[in-house]
């Protein structure tokens, strides 16, 4: 699992950074850009990679810790964990379609379904690295972003614009891990 873990480090880390890849560029001014102009071509760009970077960062740090919680896996783990994987190396391709066209509910709910499906891989893998145990902060904090997602997309479908407001609750998930633990002990 220790190269498992050297590899993820390194997809999180590309698609990290190729997020920004599908920011305008300073080129898109004829001249020197007022407020109103800065705002209308770099917004929808921004907010997509501000959500974007946050979910896959969110996403880094439950792998990790997840891979400290079972150092050890066998072949179908490794395998879910790679498609897991390619799951965030595929976010930049809809994050550069959720920069220009958030506000579209196809593009957003592709979107939306895109961050559903990294949620549940990695959902699914804290499940099966907690078979066994009772750790219901552990699977609390997993299980948080799942349901934002499913909710965020189904909202996605006639509310495009609400939709992002809804994403941004995964963020909450370690609140959700706090009030599990608060019930358990």
């Amino acid at each position: 699992m220790r190269r498992l873990e050297m590899l993820s480090n390194t997809i999180f880390g590309v698609a990290m950074t190729l997020l920004a890849y599908d920011l305008p560029k300073a080129s898109s001014f004829a001249n020197a850009p007022g407020w109103h102009d800065v705002m209308r071509v770099y917004a929808q760009p921004v907010i997509a990679l501000t959500i974007s970077f946050v979910v896959a960062g969110l996403f880094w740090f439950s792998h990790h810790r997840r891979l400290a919680v079972a150092p050890e896996g066998g072949r179908g783990v490794v395998f879910l964990n790679l498609f897991f994987l390619l799951s965030i190396i595929i976010l930049p391709v809809t994050n550069g379609l959720y920069g220009n066209y958030r506000l579209e509910g196809v593009v957003a709910v592709l979107y939306g379904f895109h961050l559903t499906l990294i949620a549940a891989l990695n959902a699914l893998l804290w499940i099966l690295a907690l078979r066994g145990r009772s750790e219901p902060p552990l699977l609390a904090t997993a299980l948080v972003p799942l349901v934002v997602f499913v909710i965020g997309t189904a909202t996605a479908f006639v509310a495009p614009k609400v939709a992002q407001f809804i994403w941004c609750l995964a963020f909450l998930a370690p609140l959700g891990g706090w009030v599990a633990a608060r019930r358990a002990g």
